[in-house]
């Protein structure tokens, strides 16, 4: 009986038997093209990820890429000192006024028809501020809008323009100097002496290049050989064609480096965002320096000394 039940005992608490599955191994040539087939649940980015608070992607028309002219105000998006990549590439720059740009015609003499190219004569219709001369931009001075023939443009104003007035824009060099009146357009050879110019061409149908900040302007020293030389408003000589085109008076907003920001929130309205305040050590590496003014720079072509020679 003893027996019996030692028997039964362990076969009640005998444990199933279990059959471990070895796995199968396959090939490496059927592993490799299993993989080829099926596409991996994994995609690894092909560049690196661009940490930014803009939206890189934005449908936004740029007025950079406006290739027809026009008068229109168009809308500036504010980069933040920012590239395209979204780091901070200028340093100082962030929030401000929502400001729009509008189109500067630095050309003067542009008739409608290139057949004949004459003088002709505009009729200023406003003068106002530019919204974009603010700390950062480089315009400063006030534009002005003139109409004539089928077509309004902008323009840089100068010191006493104002609407109603009729300014003239000519091409041609006559024999005996003209009568320089303020907002007219002429080439250096055909200024008196002395004029003070602004907004001046460095080649002939480029556009004005110098003296276009607000309140300055230049002279005309003297005529030599077919060229004109001018004084800029830093006291430096230059020499240019003297087909090259200049606006006879000084530029509008004379006032503008006498402005007095008075608070820390008007910066922030221009757009000038603040740096550290950390004191640093003034070691005298950059800044002005006292030194002579640099050569005359000439944009006339001359001939080579072997050609000279020849």
């Amino acid at each position: 009986m003893y027996a019996l039940t030692s028997a039964l005992r362990s076969l009640s608490l005998a444990s199933p038997t279990v059959t471990a599955r070895v796995p199968t191994l396959l090939p490496a040539a059927q592993i490799l093209s299993n993989a080829l087939q099926q596409p991996s649940a994994l995609v690894l980015p092909s560049h690196r990820p661009v940490h930014t608070s803009g939206d890189l992607n934005a449908k936004f028309v740029s007025w950079k890429s406006c290739t027809k002219y026009t008068v229109k105000p168009m809308k500036m998006r504010k980069s933040g000192g920012r590239d395209h990549t979204g780091r901070i590439r200028v340093h100082g720059i962030g929030g401000g006024h929502k400001r729009n740009y509008r189109m500067i015609d630095f050309l003067r003499f542009r008739p409608e028809k290139e057949t004949k190219p004459e003088p002709f004569e505009e009729k200023v219709v406003v003068v106002r501020y530019d919204p974009c001369r603010q700390v950062w931009d480089v315009r400063s001075a006030d534009i002005a809008l003139v109409a004539g023939g089928s077509r309004k443009r902008w323009i840089i104003a100068t010191e006493n323009m104002k609407a109603g007035d009729t300014i003239l824009n000519s091409n041609h060099i006559g024999r005996m100097a003209v009568a320089a009146q303020e907002g007219n357009a002429h080439p250096l050879g055909a200024l008196p002496v002395g004029t003070l110019i602004n907004n001046v061409e460095s080649e002939p149908g480029r556009g004005a290049q110098y003296i276009r900040a607000a309140g300055t302007c230049g002279v005309l020293l003297r005529k030599v050989n077919g060229t004109a030389i001018i004084q800029l408003p830093s006291k430096r000589q230059m020499q240019v064609l003297e087909t090259c085109i200049a606006t006879v008076g000084r530029v509008s907003n004379v006032d503008h480096n006498q402005r007095v920001i008075g608070k820390a929130g008007r910066n922030r309205w221009l757009g000038k965002r603040p740096n550290s305040g950390l004191w640093q050590r003034k070691g005298g590496w950059a800044g002005r320096k006292i030194r002579p003014l640099p050569p005359m720079k000439s944009y006339v072509k001359t001939p080579s000394v072997a050609a000279a020679q020849s």
